[in-house]
Order: C-alpha cells, then structure tokens, then sequence
C-alpha cells in the first residue's frame, strides 16, 4: 500500500479553490482578497496534477463561497473548482460558469473610454468565442481578450 500524504493541510470548515492554473494563485489571492478575512489561508504553489501537470490551490478556512463569488472565479480559472468544506468533508462542489457581466473588476484599456474621465464604475459583457474569455465594454463597446484588460 502506497503511503499518501498531503502536499496541503485539510481544514476543517472553509473553502478550497482546486485546479487553478499553476501561477495564478497570487492573482486570486489578491483580486478576491481572501487574506482581508482575517481567516487562516493555505497555498499551494505548482503541485502536481494528474490532468494539468501543475495547479496552484488555495484553503481559506471559515469561509463559504457564494455561487456568484465563486463564479467570478471563471474570469481567471475557468476550469477552477470551488468546494465547501463542512467536518474535513466536502459538502458541495461548484464548478464555474462565467457571469454574465462583470463590475468594478476590470478597467477598460481603451483611453478614449468614457470610463476613464466620467465617475462610473466599470462594467463589461462577458462571453466566449473560441475558447476565449471576451469582455466587451458597456461604455465604449470594444471588445477584449480577458488577457488584455487591466484589474481594477
């Protein structure tokens, strides 16, 4: 028998973002600000993964997910998988779909954008095409690779 151990501590009661692309785990660290919570935070950095090679994961302890938080996620991880932990078990898991628009998160690249100079708060369309995530932008309605547009 194979003695398994693992590479990250199990919590008791929180939320554990599985199957992030190895790298990312910083940026979801800081666009959801998950160490504001005051909660314990674990991170795993390029562990191994039998479907991606790598993944980062991220264990936020005492803290639950909504499916609309955890839908966010698709923005930057589609392939992400959100669980909630209850007594060391997982008691839902949530795999993403992207919003359908997206505010406050993303500032339109565009410098000609009326969101640049008028006090609104951003906001874009979200979509795929081709396997790509596209913002497109309620202002100036250009339209973006997710890549390409700037957090907020």
């Amino acid at each position: 028998m194979k003695n398994k151990q693992l590479s990250v501590e199990a919590i008791e009661n929180g939320t554990v973002i599985d199957h992030i692309p190895a790298g990312l785990g910083l940026t979801i660290l800081r666009q959801f600000k998950l160490l504001h919570y005051g909660n314990a935070v674990t991170v795993g950095f390029n562990l191994p993964s039998q479907s991606q090679g790598a993944k980062d994961i991220i264990k936020i302890k005492d803290v639950q997910f909504s499916e609309q938080d955890a839908n966010r996620l698709a923005l930057f991880s589609p392939n992400a998988v959100v669980n909630q932990i209850e007594n060391f078990v997982v008691v839902k898991k949530m795999h993403l779909t992207l919003p359908e628009t997206i505010g406050d998160v993303f500032r339109c690249p565009n410098a000609n954008c009326a969101s640049h100079d008028e006090p609104v708060r951003s906001l874009f369309r979200v979509y795929q095409k081709q396997g790509l995530v596209k913002l497109k932008c309620h202002y100036c309605e250009k339209t973006f690779a997710r890549e390409v547009v700037a957090e907020a």
